[in-house]
């Protein structure tokens, strides 16, 4: 068992480090208000089929099957996650599989409208996201969409003390001194030169609550709502 899978079992039975919630991710139900905005109910609908990498305990996939409609796979690293997954979707059309998301996407090409990355892929390491990148194209639909968050560097002064602290060793990397893990971080640049060549990149939201009374607060993330061109 990985260090990494052994961290997320141990806090789905503990939440020692993290406040894990039963309520969709505020960033997701905005993501879906972009899409009902400029496209209706094009993609979201009994028809649309979505991938959650890293579903967790199946909150995101839960809401938008009930309001939605949509049918749901989702992958988590966490075999306990994915226990409370099972027990919270009963009788919704949601398959969950206890796997990481490094290597082949169990699902055939061009089979996913909506895939989901939050918070997820920047545990692996470069030669790996790059991977990952190439699987969610290969699933994804023309013209479906990647919901993609992440930890952003720019002006977020617990990066800059990581980073300095703590550098793995690969660039805008580090291993956290608590939990011991790798992690990347993501700046402007950094993530138009990962996807700007595959996707077109049709809205960028840049969280802003990271400091308070000019201390470090929050760590600052960054969502992309990314589309596979037709």
């Amino acid at each position: 068992m990985s260090k990494h899978q052994q961290f997320w079992d141990r806090e789905y039975k503990t939440s020692e480090y993290l406040m894990l919630s039963d309520e969709p991710a505020e960033d997701l139900e905005k993501f879906c208000r972009f899409l009902e905005r400029n496209h209706g109910k094009k993609y979201l609908n009994v028809t649309t089929r979505v991938l959650d990498l890293g579903c967790g305990n199946g909150r995101n996939l839960i809401y938008l099957v009930q309001n939605y409609g949509m049918r749901g796979v989702g992958y988590d690293i966490s075999g306990e996650g994915i226990k409370i997954a099972k027990r919270a979707s009963a009788e919704l059309p949601i398959v969950y599989t206890a796997r990481t998301i490094e290597g082949t996407i169990d699902m055939p090409d061009h089979s996913v409208d909506i895939v989901l990355d939050m918070m997820t892929s920047h545990f692996l390491r470069e030669k790996e996201r790059e991977a990952l990148r190439n699987e969610i194209l290969r699933v994804l639909k023309p013209g479906g969409w990647l919901f993609f968050k992440s930890f952003l560097a720019e002006e977020d002064m617990h990066v800059k003390r990581l980073l300095k602290e703590n550098p793995a060793d690969e660039k805008d990397s580090y291993i956290h001194p608590e939990l011991g893990l790798y992690e990347h971080v993501w700046t402007g640049e950094s993530l138009h030169e990962f996807f700007s060549a595959d996707f077109m990149i049709e809205k960028i939201e840049r969280s802003f609550k990271h400091i308070r009374d000019g201390k470090p607060w929050k760590r600052r993330t960054v969502s992309v709502y990314l589309r596979k061109p037709f």
